[in-house]
């Protein structure tokens, strides 16, 4: 990367700092409040007459809930894994892909918000561990709290449904597999 490319990046951070804020219908102020930094130096940084710094960047990173290369606009690694894109599905439920391998085992975070119980049949297997909020799943006629560090594993052609079991929303681990894939535990004989 050359020092062009560098002042580029720099240049390009106020107008993504905007855009971000703007995305969200969020004024000066609010960002203030809530990052700890002045009015007055997030809108010099907004319109560039700011260079961004550490010292900026690190509390607008954590307000914003975002990677700190998302602000900066850092060039992709190659590696899906480092440039997570969540997907908001029309529920409000969001889903963080965490692999991205055609036809095989697909893991993603997942945060479910409250939502109506209604049953659902696919092919594969589901397996997700809870890590927030207390789960209810539903699988046929059974039904189960699942709290965090519990394991649910199931065949997704049997009617399902999960959710928050209140009205919190949950956090979960969630792996699938499309061609009925089960986990495996070693042997532990095999040492």
């Amino acid at each position: 990367m050359t020092s062009a490319d560098d002042a580029a990046l720099i240049e390009a951070v106020g107008p993504r700092v905007r855009r971000l804020r703007r995305s969200r219908a969020w004024t000066l102020e609010q960002v203030a409040a809530a990052s700890g930094i002045s009015v007055s130096t997030l809108s010099r940084l907004e319109t560039g007459r700011r260079s961004p710094s550490l010292d900026l960047l690190l509390p607008l990173a954590r307000t914003f809930r975002v990677a700190l290369d998302e602000l900066v606009g850092a060039p992709e690694t190659g590696d899906p894994r480092v440039h997570l894109r969540p997907f908001r599905h029309r529920t409000g439920s969001v889903l963080v892909p965490l692999t991205d391998y055609p036809g095989r085992l697909h893991v993603f975070k997942q945060v479910l918000r409250p939502r109506p119980q209604r049953l659902t049949t696919h092919d594969g297997r589901a397996w997700f561990c809870v890590l927030a909020g207390t789960v209810r799943l539903v699988v046929d006629e059974d039904e189960s709290l699942l709290r965090p560090g519990d394991v649910a594993a199931f065949e997704a052609t049997r009617p399902h449904w999960f959710g928050p079991a209140d009205d919190e929303p949950v956090e979960l681990l969630h792996l699938f597999g499309p061609h009925g894939d089960r986990p495996r535990l070693p042997d532990a004989d095999q040492g």
